[in-house]
């Protein structure tokens, strides 16, 4: 009888204890279930492939001697569809460059500048320039960028994000102006680098295609 006395309490605490735990695993799982949405961080390789427009843009970085650079492009990639928009200050005196040299090839070094990365989703890559350049080709006629952003934050899953990003491109000439100086361009490239702090947001119930 004794014994039987002191084993009552220990089962009732262990069912107590067991029910607690039941309780607080279905108050989790409601949880997850009501808001249908887990987010983490982590870091991501990534290529951004876009195409679009080139153009003389309006706003004026106040770098001397240089000219005002507008981009408008779109594409898709593994982080979903996006838009991007860039404004940069090219040099208009020629630099050098290892990569860029020869008989019919100039280089213009790319001085300051400004990138967004907006996608399907309303996130947002916000983004500095901090070097490149351009390097035009006589015989083709193109121009092959090479530029180099760093990304100083955003918006959605990009709130916190850092890391570095380089956009190269191919940019042909579509019109001119009056006087013959080329003023409109197609563009086609990508985007390639890391990125650093991003969240992930995986719908449970209704999981968004990227």
């Amino acid at each position: 009888m004794e014994l039987s006395t002191q084993i009552s309490p220990v089962i009732t605490s262990l069912f107590r204890s067991g029910r607690r735990a039941t309780i607080y695993l279905a108050a989790v799982i409601a949880i997850l279930a009501i808001g249908g949405t887990v987010a983490y961080a982590r870091d991501q390789i990534v290529t951004l492939t876009f195409s679009g427009t080139a153009e003389t843009s309006p706003t004026n970085l106040q770098q001397p001697n240089s000219s005002n650079d507008g981009d408008s492009f779109a594409g898709k990639s593994a982080l979903g569809s996006f838009t991007v928009r860039n404004v940069r200050a090219i040099s208009n005196s020629l630099g050098s460059s290892d990569t860029c040299s020869g008989a019919t090839l100039l280089y213009y070094p790319e001085l300051s500048g400004a990138s967004v990365i907006r996608f399907d989703d309303g996130s947002m890559i916000a983004m500095n320039l901090t070097q490149g350049g351009d390097c035009i080709d006589l015989t083709t006629g193109l121009a092959h960028c090479t530029v180099t952003f760093q990304i100083i934050g955003g918006s959605g899953r990009f709130v916190n994000a850092t890391g570095t990003l380089t956009m190269t491109e191919t940019v042909g000439t579509v019109g001119l102006d009056a006087l013959g100086n080329p003023v409109f361009f197609a563009a086609t490239g990508k985007f390639t680098g890391t990125i650093s702090g991003a969240t992930d947001e995986k719908d449970h119930g209704n999981k968004q295609q990227r």
